[in-house]
């Protein structure tokens, strides 16, 4: 999908959900082991709500090509 007339462009969204993926998996292997402090726990908290977003933002950038411009249910 290309950006028309300044409209949202997929690309740039999903290059930021890639790297929220990246720094959410960065994270995990930092190789915390339980018990995980209070700080541990919510930057994981926090890089899943960003990579939540950017998921979210993707899937309705995508939908706007579909028809009735929403994503289809997932068949899983």
């Amino acid at each position: 999908m290309s950006e028309q007339a300044g409209g949202p462009a997929v690309g740039p969204t999903l290059a930021e959900w890639r790297r929220a993926r990246e720094e959410t998996e960065q994270h995990l292997t930092t190789g915390a082991t339980p018990p995980v402090d209070a700080e541990w726990v919510q930057r994981l908290a926090d890089l899943l709500a960003t990579e939540r977003s950017w998921q979210d933002q993707y899937t309705d950038l995508i939908a706007l090509g579909s028809s009735g411009g929403r994503f289809p249910s997932s068949n899983r």
